[in-house]
């Protein structure tokens, strides 16, 4: 008996300790910034994005803004920025008690994007800054649950107004950014929904596919066969392809991807091919997980299994607590130094060619 109490102690305390660790590694610190982005949001009160204006761009070269960010134990250095990459952020927009009243985000939205900056564009867009200028546009994203609500002809006109701001951004920054530089389309999740759209308007039979070095396609169902002059990257060099990923725990695939019934595109982002052997957790350089100044590497393996990616359960303090399967949300994350070097990597092999 009294060794159940004990062990009832225990479990308490690592329970405790687990909470502590997440709370004081997730708690919202960025709120910090509230003011500044309250007084913005006073000033660009227009409900179209004007992408002229720095304020319309969550991350841009000519402002300073989360996807700047290094993680401390990488190693900073100067480097010549020889591409750009335009980057989509995923859904941000998910307060249940405006499901059904809000479609789409207000562009001066203070609190969402204060949230989108600290969020989506820390620990995911900054890691292409090693080797690309970083071009992230705020939109008129449509809410989460415009994923899941039965009245479709809101939803897709949720999604249609989203893309009108994509569109028009992407417009801006060919006329007055890219100047011809190498092409980097990044996005997850709604971002990867606008994106693969973004990609057969602009890019595939279009003689602006010669400027494209490689379309990261993360989060997102990636049928094959949606291009027909995008191939899928073979390699961790190949350009002008795409790659893509959903990532879960070893051993569980959702209900609605048991029912997918064609091929989907999956790239390991270990080994960077589609080849469906697993790579083990020693190939993972580092994760960025709940504290963005502590990488840290071996956390997971990885291997594809009937369209998706699957990982054993990942390694990191307290992780024996973590029970999730679905790990959506660390697509970038859990991959994070092995995708900053791949996209390193590509642009070389593109620069080469």
């Amino acid at each position: 008996m009294k060794n159940k109490n004990n062990n009832r102690v225990l479990k308490a305390f690592l329970i405790i300790c687990f909470i502590s660790f997440l709370f004081s590694a997730c708690k919202p610190t960025y709120k910090i910034h509230q003011k500044q982005y309250e007084s913005e949001s006073v000033i660009y009160t227009s409900p179209i994005p004007d992408y002229s204006k720095l304020f319309y761009w969550a991350a841009h070269p000519e402002k300073k803004d989360p996807s700047d960010s290094v993680p401390a134990t990488i190693p900073s250095s100067k480097k010549t920025l020889q591409a750009d990459v335009f980057f989509i952020h995923p859904t941000t927009l998910t307060d249940r008690s405006t499901e059904g009243f809000i479609w789409n985000a207000a562009l001066n939205d203070a609190s969402l994007n204060l949230k989108t900056d600290f969020t989506s564009i820390l620990y995911q867009a900054s890691v292409f800054n090693g080797s690309s200028r970083v071009f992230a546009p705020r939109y008129r994203q449509a809410h989460i649950y415009s994923f899941k609500t039965t009245d479709t002809l809101r939803a897709i006109e949720a999604f249609e107004l989203a893309y009108t701001d994509i569109r028009e951004a992407f417009l801006h920054y060919l006329k007055n950014e890219n100047d011809g530089r190498p092409i980097i389309i990044a996005s997850h999740s709604q971002g990867t929904l606008h994106a693969r759209r973004l990609l057969k308007e602009f890019f595939d039979g279009k003689d602006l596919k010669n400027q494209l070095v490689c379309a990261y396609l993360l989060g997102l169902t990636l049928p094959k066969g949606e291009y027909k002059d995008i191939p899928v990257c073979e390699s961790d060099t190949s350009t002008g392809c795409y790659v893509g990923w959903r990532t879960f725990r070893k051993g569980y695939i959702p209900e609605y991807i048991e029912k997918e019934n064609f091929p989907v595109v999956v790239v390991n982002p270990l080994s960077w091919t589609t080849d469906v052997n697993p790579v083990p957790r020693s190939k993972n350089e580092s994760a960025v997980l709940f504290r963005f100044n502590k990488p840290y590497p071996k956390t997971n393996g990885a291997g594809i299994v009937k369209n998706v990616l699957w990982i054993e359960k990942p390694r990191f303090p307290f992780s024996f607590l973590d029970h999730r399967k679905n790990y959506h949300a660390g697509d970038i994350n859990l991959f994070y130094m092995n995708i900053r070097k791949n996209v390193e990597k590509r642009i070389e092999s593109f620069l080469r060619k």
